[in-house]
């Protein structure tokens, strides 16, 4: 029988005008600051504001104007939803209404899993955020339900199971509303899941169709894995992709091949660690590129998928980005899956380079001798990759990506065959041995401006620990993002200087949003310390932060 998921009421109800959201709506969210309706802030991703209220000269006086306690001790990388003056934001164990102007409760939905849920989950116990449309919010669970609320009363509407955790699986990630479906992903590639995408029906969640992102026997890209694709597994699709509607494609980055140790499924291994292009809905894929063929470094392809309209080669034209996790910026036609640009944006030694022509890597020799043996190897970046699962944002007024990056390498082999060739579902999908390389600068982390053609960085400031919070860019010619010790920032946008910064309680590893209500700009982030970095990476600069999540909103100061 599925766990308890209560909703506690505070006895007052949400207005009408709260539950008007519709399609119109979701296509012009990045349009209309007074709301945030999509995780990204648009169906583009481009986590931009038009908003300038908040600009240069004036964010010297941003000031707290609420904080709302999550109640948890867990990772807070959530992105809230805005509408009607409401506040929306999740977390692992519940979703949570508030007033967005006073920070107090609406209502609170409790959600309880089995304990034995965390148990094959990877890299924390986190939720990173929620869809709204016609007045219900939809969600995803780490026990791998996916459930509408009604956004008046934070009331369970329907409720369904998608997966088994005791197999591996999970769900962290936002879904997405695309015509009229439902679209969300799996994580679980480290367990052996076999990676899906599914669409749900809005009205009732039943599930319309699923798309699994590795074949099975006979199925088509079954030949790129050994045995044609009877032991295929991997390909997780844990955070959101982002939508196009006047192409009708949902563009979807897809995760690294299980296990990691590539001695057992030799091949490019479709479609691991590839950015694919479907219509949501029937689940048709309509173009894949791969970024990491064979990839043997969990170099996850899911990194946020920005759409964006560039000027290449004279011509204006309409691409899909993405700051690979593999340590290369590629940009791709967005109708064609065309690979347009693929340039490093950090240090990279698995490969010389992209063939622009056929779009596959230039592997180093080193790179070969992983592939074809259980040879030890150093090679940047580390498996924590370029950047992480954390959104890039990008600028149309300046043109440029602004990317929390990671300097950190790896000394990495793989074992022996014989330890991963009977690995059932539901076991750790590893089979290597890795130790981080440290840079000698002491800097982990590095926030950069990147040029998306050259990958080339306009500017950048290091931090000592990685920053793993989102990047938020807007028209005051700001950029704020949050740091793993509790600061969150901004910066100039033209120029990476910090122009004001405020100590939370807990590390940031959340996503900044911005919203207007009543003429005013305000700016909100989760604070909560936890995720990956802090579970399985040591940081001595981390020693003293504690957790604790709460929801943060910041205002002018008045006169």
């Amino acid at each position: 029988m599925r766990p308890l998921i209560a909703a506690l009421l505070l006895g007052f109800a949400l207005p009408a005008t709260a539950m008007a959201q519709s399609v119109a709506d979701l296509r012009n969210d990045a349009k209309t600051p007074g709301d945030v309706l999509t995780y990204g802030m648009g169906y583009n991703q481009q986590r931009f504001s038009p908003l300038k209220q908040i600009n240069r000269k004036t964010v010297k006086h941003l000031v707290p104007a609420w904080s709302y306690s999550m109640a948890s001790n867990y990772g807070e990388e959530s992105q809230a939803l805005v509408k009607d003056g409401v506040i929306y934001i999740t977390s692992h164990d519940k979703t949570v209404a508030v007033d967005a102007l006073t920070g107090k409760e609406i209502w609170k939905t409790t959600i309880e899993y089995p304990p034995e849920t965390t148990k094959t989950v990877c890299c924390g116990i986190v939720n990173r955020g929620a869809a709204l449309y016609e007045g219900r919010l939809y969600r995803t669970t780490l026990d791998t339900h996916v459930i509408a609320l009604d956004m008046k009363t934070g009331k369970e509407v329907w409720n369904v199971k998608s997966s088994d955790t005791a197999d591996g699986a999970a769900m962290t990630g936002a879904p997405i509303v695309a015509n009229g479906v439902l679209v969300n992903g799996i994580a679980g590639a480290e367990f052996g899941v076999r990676g899906f995408l599914e669409g749900h029906d809005l009205e009732t969640g039943k599930q319309l169709w699923r798309l699994y992102t590795v074949p099975g026997e006979g199925e088509k890209g079954s030949e790129t894995w050994p045995n044609g694709g009877a032991k295929a597994s991997g390909g997780s699709t844990w955070t959101t992709g982002s939508y196009d509607p006047d192409l009708d494609l949902v563009f979807w980055g897809i995760g690294n091949p299980a296990p990691w140790n590539p001695l057992d499924r030799k091949g490019d291994d479709l479609y691991t660690n590839s950015i694919i292009a479907f219509r949501p809905k029937t689940g048709e894929m309509v173009w894949h590129y791969q970024m990491s063929p064979n990839d043997p470094f969990d170099h996850d392809g899911v990194n946020a998928l920005v759409q964006a309209d560039l000027k290449i080669g004279g011509k204006v034209q309409k691409v899909v980005m993405q700051a690979g996790r593999n340590g290369f910026f590629y940009v791709l036609d967005r109708a064609t899956g065309k690979l347009l640009a693929a340039n490093n944006y950090v240090k990279v030694t698995w490969a010389n380079g992209i063939d622009l022509k056929t779009g596959r890597p230039n592997w180093t020799i080193d790179m070969k001798s992983v592939i074809e043996s259980a040879s030890k190897i150093s090679t940047w970046p580390s498996i924590s990759g370029g950047t992480n699962w954390f959104p890039m944002s990008y600028s149309p007024l300046t043109g440029l990506a602004y990317v929390n990056t990671l300097d950190m390498g790896m000394e990495y082999q793989p074992l022996p065959i014989e330890q991963v060739q009977n690995l059932k579902t539901g076991q750790p999908h590893y089979g290597v041995k890795i130790t981080n390389i440290y840079p000698e600068s002491g800097n982990r982390g590095i926030l950069k401006a990147i040029d998306p053609l050259s990958g080339k960085a306009k500017w950048q400031v290091p931090f000592k620990s990685a920053n793993w919070a989102g990047t938020m860019a807007t028209a005051g010619g700001l950029v704020f993002t949050g740091a793993l010790t509790g600061e969150f920032m901004a910066f100039d946008s033209e120029t990476g200087k910090m122009l004001w910064q405020f100590q939370t309680p807990s590390g940031i590893i959340g996503q900044p949003i911005t919203w207007e209500r009543n003429g005013k700009q305000y700016v909100t982030v989760t604070s909560g310390t936890g995720g990956v970095y802090v579970l399985k990476i040591p940081d001595a600069n981390l020693a003293h932060v504690p957790p604790g999540g709460s929801l943060w909103t910041f205002k002018l100061m008045e006169d």
